[in-house]
């Protein structure tokens, strides 16, 4: 199914979507962690740090401070490479895929006002 959004509905969605975050009292992600933490869970693995580094255009230290405060919250987890140890490999965890359902849950419940 394709849904037609103007910018402006577009825009409204988005809006929506953030202020009920900011209501829920949930996670205070950066639009950076955000983006990290979907590219980690729609793209299928494996996700290291060098592979996020290249994808998002920042440097390895960027991502890593995104990822410390994502995996205190429990939403990824690391580990090291067995066969490449200077590689870190970024694991899903329970407590993310929840949160990102519940987001997907919201983002489809604002959708739907914009038709109602």
């Amino acid at each position: 199914m394709s849904l037609e959004l103007t910018a402006s509905q577009a825009l409204g969605l988005w809006h929506g979507v953030m202020l009920e975050q900011v209501r829920q009292d949930g996670f205070d992600l950066t639009l950076r962690q955000m983006a990290i933490l979907l590219h980690i869970y729609l793209v299928p693995p494996p996700h290291t740090v060098r592979g996020l580094a290249a994808t998002l255009g920042v440097t390895k230290p960027v991502i890593t401070r995104a990822l410390d405060t994502m995996g205190e919250l429990g939403l990824v987890d690391r580990v090291r490479d067995d066969i490449d140890r200077r590689n870190v490999i970024i694991k899903r965890t329970v407590k993310g895929a929840l949160y990102l359902e519940a987001l997907g849950d919201l983002v489809m419940t604002q959708g739907r006002s914009l038709t109602a």
